[in-house]
């Protein structure tokens, strides 16, 4: 399993728009909760994906890149200790 530092990097030479979709995909196809919903209703990768995807719509300034990877991956760790 790869941290936020490791995908990040992975993505650093795409365009901003072609590393953000690499950096979700790759939480996407990492999350494990999918398997196991919390509680039957969500999966928390997505609705952190979702959750940040609004925030830079209102107007947050998320780098994509490593600020980015980071941002969802403390985003999925809040969904989940809060559940």
């Amino acid at each position: 399993m790869r941290n936020a530092e490791q995908i990040a990097a992975l993505a650093e030479h795409l365009p901003p728009a072609q590393a953000l979709s690499r950096i979700n995909n790759f939480f996407r196809r990492q999350d494990e909760s999918g398997l196991f919903p919390i509680r039957g209703v969500f999966n928390a990768t997505e609705r952190a994906i979702r959750r940040l995807r609004r925030q830079r719509a209102a107007g947050a300034e998320i780098n994509i890149g490593l600020e980015y990877a980071l941002a969802l991956e403390a985003e999925i760790s809040s969904i989940v200790n809060s559940q």
